[in-house]
Parts: C-alpha cells; structure tokens; sequence
C-alpha cells in the first residue's frame, strides 16, 4: 500500500497490479504465485487461507495489499488489473461486483481465456485488453494489411511491451493501426526515460513503468501531464 500511495500521492490517477486469490477466496494485489520470493513466508497463495496470507510482510515490513484495499482507499482510481491465475477468476468477479468497480477497472492476462472469462461475468462494459492471440493479431495486420478489419469486440486497448526478444513489438505502423481500430496501445514496463520518450513519439497512449518521477516528468515537459494535483516544473519533485 506504500508503494501505491506514493503513485497516488505525485498525482497518479491510474494503478496497475497482478491479481491472485487464496485459498478462501480473497484477492491480492501481488505479482508472485508464491510467498517464497518477496516475502518471510512461504506458500503457493491459492492453497494458503487468507488469515496465513495475512500474516506474511513484503521485505519484512509491508502486508500484502488486497484489491479491495485498494479500491475502497482511493475511489477515483482507475487499476488495470492482470489477472495471473485462473482461480483468481470468480474472487475477482465477486470483488468487482462487491465493490461496484466494473466502470473503473480495466482486465488483461497473457490468458485470452482468462479475460473472457472474466468479461463473459461482468459484461461488455468491463474494459479488457488484448490476449496473446489478438496482439499478434494486431502486429501482422500492421505489417501485412491483411488483417485491417480485425474485429475489435468492444476491447478498447493493448498492453504489450515494446520488443520481444529483440524483435520490436510497439512500431509506428503497429500504434497506427490500432489507432485506426479504435484501440489504445499501453506499453509495459518502460523505465528507461529514452525509451519512454521514443515510445510517447511513436503516439503510445499509455505507459506502465516503477520510474514515476521520470514518467510525470517526461509528461509534465511535454504539456501532457493529466495527472491531479498542481503539475511540477520540468525535472521538479513533490
């Protein structure tokens, strides 16, 4: 929750995190599978009941955050949400619901079939971004031609990252036409300032990065800062 407060704090309006479940059912904003790596605990989160989970501190120090915390600490804060187990799956929905976030959460996974489970539960209306599948899709139909009339079905962005062992994913011609598709692109995760720059010029909509100050900064210089609060002079801080 410090690490999230902080974003919020210089002016964030929008979060990202991976989602898992326990055991019983309760949705953590955490990347791993396991406690093993970050934590002094051990266990595979969807076999452990929350009440272990809870007790378990990131370095030592941090609780790990649920989803719910984080949608009840922060109401005009839009999470993209990377769903990263299947039986994350129906917790997540229910949370969702529970909280009447749908308007305010955007769904991704490597899983397409992660995300239309999850779109199938809350309807047309949830925000989701391309699987696999479709970003493939995507970059052939931005090479080829072929593919131009790719079917957009109501989702709105991609999330990628620029390259893929070394072969580049997010070009002009790919950030054109998803454009022309109606779709934003959002690459992840970006940390270099050069190549947050060179991607904002190819007219990426979004970027997913743990350098918040040379992102806001960036941002700020360009006149494209939309973030709350009074915005910094360039290379300013708060």
């Amino acid at each position: 929750m410090t690490a999230f407060q902080r974003a919020v704090d210089l002016g964030y309006r929008y979060l990202e995190t991976d989602v898992h479940a326990t055991a019983d059912g309760v949705v953590l904003a955490f990347h791993d599978k396991t406690l093993d790596r970050v934590t002094d605990r051990r266990g595979r989160l969807a076999e452990l009941p929350y009440r272990e989970v809870a007790n378990a501190r990131i370095g030592g120090r941090e609780p790990i955050p649920r989803l719910e915390d984080l949608l009840s600490a922060w109401p005009d804060v839009r999470i993209n949400v990377d769903v990263k187990d299947m039986p994350a799956i129906g917790p997540l929905v229910k949370t969702i619901r529970r909280a009447k976030a749908t308007g305010r959460l955007c769904v991704a996974s490597f899983s397409e079939k992660r995300v239309a489970a999850v779109r199938e539960e809350l309807g047309p209306n949830l925000c989701t971004s391309l699987g696999t599948s479709g970003v493939l899709a995507l970059r052939l139909a931005s090479y080829g031609g072929w593919l131009v009339r790719l079917a957009r079905r109501g989702i709105p962005c991609a999330q990628v990252p620029p390259a893929v062992r070394g072969y580049p994913v997010v070009t002009r011609r790919f950030v054109r036409t998803a454009h022309e598709l109606g779709m934003q692109v959002h690459a992840w995760v970006v940390n270099d300032p050069a190549e947050i720059s060179r991607l904002l010029d190819l007219g990426v909509d979004g970027i997913m990065t743990d350098r918040l100050e040379a992102l806001r900064d960036l941002l700020v210089a360009r006149g494209a800062w939309h973030g709350s609060h009074e915005s910094p002079p360039p290379g300013g801080r708060t």
